[in-house]
């Protein structure tokens, strides 16, 4: 017995790390920045967010125009990131993504990594490059590029002609984990993408908006080591 009490104690810190933190209140976007396209007939105009972004009965709501994103005031580095997202029934062409490690300029898009979320297609990845055009970089197997992309952004996730999202309507949920240059993507429950060796390691997160309307909820994130 005696050598029980040393063990409970180096345990308990555990617990504690364990626990999720949420981004987003389910009331307002306290916490979130807004970055919107200006009309190309009006460039120097500002959208008003309002117009974009809204909160209904604890959830997120996107109406998916203006193209941009709402992103965290904060960076983060090393995590568990959990949200859930559904499109409406009756959506056309739905798209949207999360942006991973954003940093650098505000504008659409930002350099980033992007867990796509467009119907079908959930679970791969877009490098979002930086003011100059730098691409940010990500150690992938080469069958998983997507060779008809000329510029070298996308690339598809694992076993990309497998089912892992849900009906339209129905909640989906990631998980992603980013630790150094490595991230993690899962789908309801399926992994659907690893990556190792990325350039970008730490930026704000984001959530698009992509010509279709979208929601989101119970965002959530974890710190680990």
């Amino acid at each position: 017995m005696r050598h029980l009490l040393p063990l409970l104690l180096v345990a308990a810190p555990a617990l504690a790390d364990d626990k999720f933190t949420p981004l987003f209140n389910g009331k307002d976007t306290t916490g979130w920045t807004f970055t919107l396209r200006p009309p190309k007939d009006k460039p120097d105009s500002k959208p008003d967010p309002k117009e974009t972004w809204g909160v209904k009965d604890g959830v997120l709501v996107c109406t998916g125009k203006p193209n941009g994103y709402i992103a965290t005031e904060k960076e983060y580095g090393d995590y568990v990131l959990k949200l859930k997202w559904r499109f409406p029934k009756d959506v056309q062409n739905p798209k949207s993504g999360v942006l991973l490690h954003v940093t650098g300029e505000d504008r659409v898009w930002p350099n980033s990594i992007e867990a796509q979320l467009n119907a079908g297609f959930a679970g791969d990845l877009w490098l979002n490059a930086d003011k100059a055009g730098k691409l940010p970089t990500l150690d992938l197997p080469a069958e998983q590029k997507d060779v008809a992309n000329k510029d070298g952004r996308h690339y598809f996730r694992l076993n990309k002609d497998a089912k892992v999202e849900k009906e339209f309507g129905e909640w989906n949920q990631y998980e992603l984990t980013c630790r150094g240059g490595a991230i993690t993507l899962v789908v309801n429950g399926t992994k659907a993408n690893a990556t190792k060796g990325g350039s970008l390691t730490k930026g704000r997160i984001a959530l698009q908006s992509e010509g279709s309307p979208i929601e989101f909820k119970d965002i959530e994130i974890r710190a680990i080591k």
